[in-house]
């Protein structure tokens, strides 16, 4: 346990802000898998229209620094690819 007083306070400053960037990080991983059961289950309308929000949650936790910057890319890329992926076969 820390005995100085400014690193007390470092420990109670850390504890709310893993608090905070674990709730941030479950909106994120919940908001992905509901993108994702829409795509698989074929609801293409719907996943488009959550596609926007997944893109906005994705640039948040980056910019917040929650994600690396990298990582945001890659994510929004790959969830691009599978919405493009199953929306040109029912264009067809």
């Amino acid at each position: 346990m820390p005995i100085i007083k400014s690193a007390k306070k470092r420990v109670r400053q850390d504890k709310k802000r893993r608090a905070l960037n674990f709730a941030v990080r479950r909106d994120l991983r919940d908001t992905i898998k509901s993108f994702v059961s829409l795509v698989n289950e074929g609801k293409i309308a719907d996943a488009q229209k959550l596609y926007a929000t997944v893109q906005k949650v994705i640039d948040t936790n980056a910019k917040k620094g929650i994600i690396h910057p990298n990582n945001a890319a890659r994510k929004k890329a790959k969830y691009a690819k599978l919405l493009v992926a199953v929306a040109e076969p029912a264009k067809k």
